[in-house]
């Protein structure tokens, strides 16, 4: 029977294991723990990462994994395998409302990490040592940034065959191609032989139903295609998405979308147009190429060079 174990703390089949791994102090000397829910069948079976927070501004995705975790406790029989959830990973930026740690590093750039580093270098190489070495595969909840919102997406690496194949089995709107970055927790799990799927819905410091719900049940769909629950919810037509590019402002002014996320647009099509504040001028932000909105800026003030429209193509 294969052993998962976290912190000396062994996880045995059929059990239900709250942990509070012990990371830091703040300045205050107050300890920082990071809680972590394990919840095991069983049946032998897959072990699962679900993780949010990782930026700790990006709170729809710690909702997200929190509502995994709700409803597993609720009643959602867990048929075999194990979940290991962790719905908050970067208490220090959810703190302060913050991207990143204090130190201005940011988690999902300082993988595998170090004992005596950073303060992200230090979660970073808890995550790397204790977690990665646990699991087979995980899905980690991501936002856009501020004022960016993202339409719900998978981001998977086409060269990963098997990420290919949980992130159809996930079911969301898009799967997008995207190239691993190094030193991220993606990155990391990849050179273990592990496979994580970064999902993306919604914006920074703000909670968006859609996204929520999305990965809510993208989640379930990847479980039961695991044979881990007997739920699949209904999934919408997903799209295949080879490259993606972000339209930038070629003007400084006051930025007017034509288009919403999730929108089909065509080659040469005016997806917005930027105006000074007076209406003296008006300049069109056309579609570079057939595609689909999967990203939009709402900040309304914008600047030479700034993303405005994230399009991807098939």
């Amino acid at each position: 029977m294969r052993e998962v174990q976290i912190n000396g703390i062994k996880i045995r089949p059929g059990q239900v294991v709250n942990i509070e791994l012990p990371i830091a102090k703040l300045p205050t000397h107050t300890l920082i723990d990071l809680p972590i829910f394990i919840r095991a069948a069983k049946e032998e079976g897959p072990v699962i990462l679900v993780s949010g927070g990782v930026h700790g501004d990006e709170i729809n995705g710690i909702v997200t994994a929190r509502r995994v975790l709700e409803e597993i406790d609720a009643g959602l029989e867990l048929l075999k395998g194990t979940l290991i959830i962790i719905p908050l990973v970067n208490i220090y930026g959810f703190l302060s409302n913050s991207r990143t740690f204090p130190d201005g590093r940011d988690l999902n750039r300082s993988f595998p990490g170090s004992k005596k580093g950073s303060l992200a270098g230090r979660i970073a190489y808890i995550l790397n040592e204790e977690i990665i070495p646990q699991i087979d595969y995980g899905i980690d909840f991501h936002t856009g940034g501020r004022m960016l919102t993202n339409h719900p997406q998978i981001r998977v690496d086409f060269k990963d065959k098997k990420g290919v194949e949980l992130a159809k089995a996930f079911g969301t709107h898009y799967v997008v191609n995207s190239k691993m970055i190094d030193k991220t927790f993606r990155k990391a799990a990849f050179k273990a032989k592990k496979h994580i799927l970064v999902f993306e819905g919604g914006e920074s410091m703000r909670i968006d139903e859609l996204s929520t719900e999305e990965g809510v049940n993208g989640t379930k769909r990847l479980l039961n295609y695991l044979g881990m629950i007997a739920e699949k919810p209904e999934a919408k037509e997903t799209l295949i998405l080879s490259q993606s590019d972000w339209v930038r402002s070629r003007a400084s002014g006051i930025f007017n979308s034509s288009v919403k996320l999730g929108d089909q647009v065509k080659k040469g099509q005016i997806l917005a147009r930027i105006s000074d504040p007076y209406g003296q001028v008006k300049i069109p932000v056309k579609a570079p190429s057939n595609g689909y909105v999967i990203g939009l800026n709402n900040l309304p003030v914008i600047n030479v060079g700034e993303a405005l429209v994230h399009v991807g193509k098939l």
